[in-house]
């Protein structure tokens, strides 16, 4: 594909207004909504991918793992437990499918590629631009006119997408259906209330890999008291049952499998 302008789309509100500006500037004809599948996405992602691809006048490309693993295979295969720190899972299911899919169908001499960092995000475009090197990068929303997702989300209601849900419900990223492993406590806990089955498999997923390890790690860490130490998933949802006041409400966390390159 030559001239091509390939616009990494997570299935966020994000990811729909740099599609729009990349389509009002170079036309349908030459632009790819290129879509990593992590398999553990909310239903609703897929129907916004399918409405937001058919007003925008193009499918949605979809790539995944060549074996359409999720998030906790790659962490048993990799034997490391993702974490708010570091998430292979972003560069197994994210980065590895999307690079394979560039490197098979376009030319980085003639290729741009378009990240939906917006303008709160600039300290993250040097990383960024160098990760996905050799191909030139652009970020949209990082230039004038600025949008906050609030506006973003107004935008695409009144033009009649139907909503991620996972954004109606408070979450920050509609990500792997709201159990980033790069979530803070505040995710963890609204996830906990309003899916407790998805809670409930991912606490069940880390004491498998505590057990696999044989080691103390941990998805979220502690840091009451002064010191950091590992916090369980089970050892969350104990706190938040029984000691509420000893929450983070402040740590959110969130997806930046986009932005966060290894080269």
């Amino acid at each position: 594909m030559t001239g091509a302008h390939v616009v990494m789309w997570s299935g966020g509100i994000t990811s729909w207004a740099t599609a729009r500006h990349v389509i009002a500037e170079h036309g349908t004809a030459s632009t790819v909504l290129l879509f990593a599948d992590t398999n553990a996405e909310d239903e609703s992602l897929y129907a916004f991918n399918d409405a937001a691809g058919a007003r925008l006048g193009l499918p949605i490309t979809r790539v995944a793992d060549p074996q359409e693993r999720d998030p906790w295979q790659v962490f048993e295969d990799k034997r490391w437990l993702g974490n708010t720190r570091i998430a292979q899972c972003s560069m197994e299911l994210k980065l590895r499918p999307c690079k394979d899919w560039l490197a098979a169908n376009t030319d980085p001499a003639d290729t741009i590629l378009y990240v939906g960092l917006d303008w709160t995000e600039p300290h993250r475009i040097p990383a960024n631009r160098a990760g996905w090197a050799p191909y030139r990068v652009e970020y949209p929303l990082t230039a004038p006119p600025f949008y906050d997702k609030g506006q973003l989300l107004a935008e695409a209601r009144t033009g009649g997408l139907p909503m991620p849900r996972l954004y109606d419900l408070g979450f920050a990223h509609n990500n792997c259906g709201g159990a980033c492993v790069k979530g803070g406590q505040a995710q963890w806990a609204r996830l906990l209330k309003v899916f407790p089955e998805r809670y409930a498999r991912a606490e069940a997923a880390e004491k498998r890999m505590r057990a696999l390890l044989g080691k103390d790690v941990s998805i979220l860490r502690d840091r009451t008291g002064g010191d950091t130490k590992p916090l369980t998933l089970a050892a969350l949802r104990t706190r938040i049952e029984e000691q509420p006041d000893q929450l983070d409400l402040f740590d959110e966390g969130g997806c930046g499998c986009f932005s966060e390159l290894a080269a």
